[in-house]
């Protein structure tokens, strides 16, 4: 696959200002995919190379190949990127940590904890979603200055937004600051929703999108992980969307089940609909009453396997797409 690889949208915005599910994304191909022991620290997700191991790198890509072919065969617009080899950048391949793309022409560069995932961001990059998908650019709104004061807010890995409602939700963690986020939301017009999500030995979860989507129709919420004196507040905020709530605990997060992402696609036959993107260990990892919910409020379900870019990132498929709000 070429690094040029895209394909032109086939249908702008027709529901208007304030929608939830983009239409088309960006994905950075790896060329140096492995396992950073520099994000393993708050990442505990992640899982080291077996040893003797190797060829994670090829195989890690040939992963990512299939998930953009998957999209696409869904009518999902992709923009695929191809990862510079110099310097290597082994999380490339997670690009909605330091950049979003917003309905009103607005470009949010975003602090990264790792100094080496800050190489990552590329002027580029976001020259080739004008180029390719027509994204016009109004404004860029820059907060990686709070990386020499310690604060770091890593794009839509630390927040899980409500675009219709204008809500942020946010965990907080080493990678997610109440500060950054609360100027984020002054920039972009949204609600900061903050609280506090552990792992089941009580260390903070590192981003918010392990544990939590909010599609058109649904809710995937991990509230196992939310301590108790949070918990209440914010699954009450979530049920007065209006959307379907479905609550999921610490082995279906352990397998990336709330690490999912619902795309808007066009059908000729059926117009509007809606793909819900979740890997196959995500898939698996559902309980059938949880999939079945899920299923009656989206239109399509997509799997895709992605075991070593799990294993070895500790992202899943949510955390590989960086959605791009095209203007209406």
């Amino acid at each position: 696959m070429s690094s040029d690889t895209s394909i032109a949208p086939q249908s702008a915005a027709r529901d208007g200002a304030r929608r939830q599910c983009a239409e088309a994304v960006m994905v950075v191909r790896p060329a140096s995919f492995g396992y950073n022991p520099e994000t393993a620290d708050s990442n505990k997700m992640q899982r080291p190379p077996d040893a003797g191991g190797g060829g994670e790198a090829l195989i890690a890509r040939k992963e990512h190949d299939g998930l953009i072919a998957a999209l696409t065969s869904e009518g999902v617009s992709v923009c695929a990127v191809e990862d510079t080899p110099q310097p290597p950048k082994s999380d490339a391949v997670f690009p909605n940590n330091w950049v979003s793309f917003h309905e009103d022409g607005t470009v949010v560069l975003y602090p990264m904890q790792a100094e080496s995932r800050r190489r990552e961001r590329r002027s580029d990059i976001v020259d080739a979603v004008a180029a390719r998908l027509g994204f016009k650019v109004t404004r860029t709104v820059d907060l990686t200055s709070h990386e020499k004061h310690g604060r770091y807010l890593e794009g839509t890995g630390s927040m899980v937004l409500d675009h219709v409602a204008r809500s942020a939700y946010a965990c907080l963690s080493p990678r997610t600051d109440a500060v950054v986020i609360g100027e984020w939301c002054r920039e972009l017009g949204y609600e900061p929703i903050l609280f506090s999500a552990v792992d089941r030995n009580g260390v903070p979860l590192y981003h918010t999108n392990v544990m939590m989507c909010i599609g058109e129709r649904l809710v995937v919420v991990g509230s196992e992980a939310i301590v108790p004196a949070d918990r209440e507040r914010v699954i009450e905020r979530l049920r007065a969307t209006g959307r379907e709530v479905v609550e999921i605990g610490h082995v279906e997060i352990e397998h990336f089940a709330g690490n999912m992402l619902e795309l808007g696609t066009w059908d000729e036959a059926l117009g509007d609909c809606r793909v819900l993107v979740m890997s196959d260990a995500a898939r698996h990892a559902l309980q059938p009453e949880a999939f079945v919910r899920l299923s009656a409020c989206t239109d399509q379900i997509l799997a895709v396997p992605i075991p070593t870019i799990e294993r070895l990132g500790g992202g899943s498929v949510r955390c590989t797409l960086a959605e791009v709000f095209l203007p209406a």
